[in-house]
């Protein structure tokens, strides 16, 4: 296998990726408790528009389809718990 520039984007598409499962358990170990740390979804977003990008240039129809949407849902997360947390700080404690 050659190590062209597009296999190393795709292979650090696929690290950042693999990243947010790592993430997520080390926060869910520390707390004892299923957790999805805030970082599972920056590194969902990066890696599935790295892998997107990469399937683009791979002309690959079902990896497209596959990592298209993703990023949509993964911004959104971020939109709700940004949202959460500001109706938090706004609230006044009753």
């Amino acid at each position: 296998m050659s190590l062209s520039f597009w296999v190393v984007f795709g292979l650090f598409g696929q690290a950042c990726f693999f990243m947010r499962f790592f993430v997520q358990w080390i926060a869910s170990e520390r707390r004892g408790e299923s957790v999805i740390p805030v970082h599972f979804w920056y590194f969902s977003i990066f890696g599935s528009i790295i892998l997107l990008t990469y399937a683009i240039h791979r002309e690959d129809p079902v990896f497209i389809l596959g990592q298209s949407m993703g990023s949509v849902i993964y911004v959104r997360n971020l939109v709700l718990i940004s949202k959460k947390k500001k109706e938090a700080t706004t609230d006044p404690v009753t």
